[in-house]
């Protein structure tokens, strides 16, 4: 099966690029973008895949606007053959130039959510080190993923208002990821299988002239599955990013966390990470949330709009609703994005922490799937 980049020379495989080199139903491609203002006021995400075993395309937009509810816009389709078609219903992204510019286009339809948005990266590419998860002798998870920064412009019409998006003021993370990762209904059959807990912490931070990064897979007991830190020169415009890796990525001998949580959740507090180089002194930066976003209203955990969900040829929806008054243990509820402001001695930036946290997890006390931290609430 071929399509428009099959005539580019970017083969990896004996294979059309439209062929993934794994039969694991669970492949996909993912674009990923967050935006925030630099004061908290409001934040939005964005999220496009394809899974071409599933024969699934979906996307989704969501915000949190001043005031504090978060809308959110799902769809989905049938996957077209041709991989350059990033289109699902309303919605589209056109790669105006590859690693420097994106735009998102969410054109008016029944939610009231719509926005046409432009991407603007101030980063070279940033790859992640691989991630690998395993289920006994399966890996569940196996991916390589890019992140850049930069900042959006453009506008965002929701049921609540408009919010015009500066980008003077509008910081923005990139996150491009392709391999394995668990989507879409359960698999059934053979022998049951008990569910693995998970704990992942991502942490990419905005500072003045360079940008921060750190990466956590824990297990139960807290041993470190994934541990990964990074720092790269953020530069002052467009013109002045290369497009390509520019040789200035620091990669940290190891990262570590520390987390307290708001009593009775599994949301934090506060946060330190740690950057520990090859040589040197370690860096230790605090982080303080502002403002919280739900995963789920991107697809994350969505008991009805899950990732890589057959909904149909073609099949829309939304939602609204007020962070503030969920069940934070739901666990739809326990992915979660905080907007945070980073400080590391006398130097101050902006950033989110990710973080789900399903399952046993020894150095936060929790002993159940569900319970949260002690105290009360």
């Amino acid at each position: 099966m071929l399509n428009r980049l099959d005539d580019f020379p970017i083969h990896q495989t004996p294979e059309p690029i439209a062929h993934p080199a794994t039969s694991d139903r669970n492949a996909y491609d993912r674009t990923w973008f967050n935006g925030y203002a630099a004061d908290g006021s409001y934040y939005f995400g964005i999220g496009f895949a394809v899974y071409p075993h599933r024969m699934i395309s979906d996307c989704a937009f969501s915000v949190v606007v001043p005031g504090g509810r978060q809308h959110c816009f799902f769809a989905s389709r049938r996957a077209p053959r041709e991989r350059t078609d990033m289109q699902v219903g309303p919605f589209r992204i056109e790669v105006v130039a590859p690693m420097r510019q994106t735009r998102v286009i969410l054109d008016d339809n029944e939610s009231g959510i719509a926005c046409d948005l432009t991407f603007t990266a101030r980063t070279a590419p940033i790859e992640e080190a691989r991630q690998t998860l395993w289920s006994g002798a399966r890996r569940f998870l196996d991916l390589t993923r890019f992140d850049q920064f930069g900042h959006w412009s453009g506008t965002i019409h929701h049921p609540d208002g408009v919010i015009t998006v500066r980008e003077t003021q509008c910081r923005a993370t990139k996150d491009r990821s392709w391999g394995v990762r668990p989507v879409g209904e359960r698999d059934t059959g053979g022998a049951p299988v008990a569910p693995s807990p998970v704990f992942f912490l991502w942490a990419p931070l905005i500072w003045e002239d360079h940008v921060s990064n750190a990466i956590f897979f824990d297990g139960p007991a807290g041993e470190a599955i994934v541990r990964e830190g990074l720092a790269a020169p953020l530069y002052p415009s467009l013109a002045a990013t290369p497009d390509s890796e520019d040789g200035l990525l620091q990669r940290m001998a190891t990262a570590r966390h520390r987390i307290s949580y708001v009593p009775g959740t599994r949301l934090a507090r506060a946060a330190e990470i740690d950057l520990v180089p090859h040589q040197g002194a370690t860096r230790t930066i605090t982080l303080e949330p502002i403002l919280r976003f739900q995963m789920k209203g991107l697809g994350y955990g969505h008991p009805t709009w899950g990732q890589g969900m057959w909904k149909g040829e073609l099949a829309l929806g939304s939602e609204s609703f007020d962070p503030a008054k969920l069940d934070l243990l739901a666990p739809e509820n326990l992915h979660v994005q905080q907007v945070v402001r980073a400080r590391d001695g006398s130097r101050q930036g902006i950033g989110v922490l990710e973080q789900v946290c399903i399952g046993p997890y020894a150095p936060a006390g929790f002993k159940d799937w569900f319970d949260g931290a002690a105290g009360a609430p």
